[in-house]
């Protein structure tokens, strides 16, 4: 088996297992059914609420979510007020969840970067690869993980940055996040 197909095997059963993880836990299953009948373009669920899971799963723990990352992107409506309105709806359907939701079709402009051409784009710009991972549900009900960048480093101890984003950026996020406190195990990679 050449390199590449080594590569993308592996990829595969680190999707199969982030699946897994997804599927057993009834909290994401129900965000992503309810987000999946809001029509919403290139959405998906992001961030630590997919990251969180993966660690705690390693390192037996039972950290929580500050908030659920909901992404999208749509140029024809990229207005705040959008996403006020989208936020208000689902805390309406489903209160017990911290909803936090944002286009990124905007979100270049507040972090200086070009402008992005997807979510999958947006998330490629973020400060720990680690972070950069959604996942979606389809009309068949099937679980599809989204990344940017390889698969095992959410398996591999580390936080590790991201080369569009300075060292500084990914320290403040790690202190101010208490990255190290509440997974002693991990280690920053530059």
């Amino acid at each position: 088996m050449s390199g590449q197909g080594r590569y993308h095997l592996a990829t595969m059963r680190y999707q199969e297992r982030i699946i897994k993880l997804i599927e057993s836990d009834s909290i994401r299953m129900e965000a992503l059914n309810l987000l999946r009948t809001l029509g919403l373009p290139d959405w998906c669920i992001a961030a630590g609420f997919v990251r969180n899971l993966i660690w705690n799963s390693l390192y037996a723990t039972d950290v929580g979510f500050n908030d659920v990352d909901v992404i999208y992107f749509c140029r024809l409506d990229f207005s705040e007020e959008r996403d006020s309105r989208l936020e208000e709806e689902l805390h309406v359907l489903c209160p017990d969840l911290p909803w936090s939701i944002t286009n990124q079709a905007r979100m270049h402009v507040s972090n200086g970067d070009h402008p992005y051409q997807s979510s999958l784009d947006a998330m490629s710009y973020w400060p720990e690869k680690q972070t950069s991972i959604g996942f979606t549900l389809d009309n068949s009900g099937q679980v599809h993980v989204h990344h940017c960048f390889d698969l095992s480093l959410l398996f591999n101890g580390t936080i590790t940055r991201n080369s569009k984003r300075s060292l500084e950026i990914l320290q403040r996020r790690v202190k101010s996040k208490e990255r190290l406190e509440t997974w002693p195990l991990l280690r920053v990679e530059t």
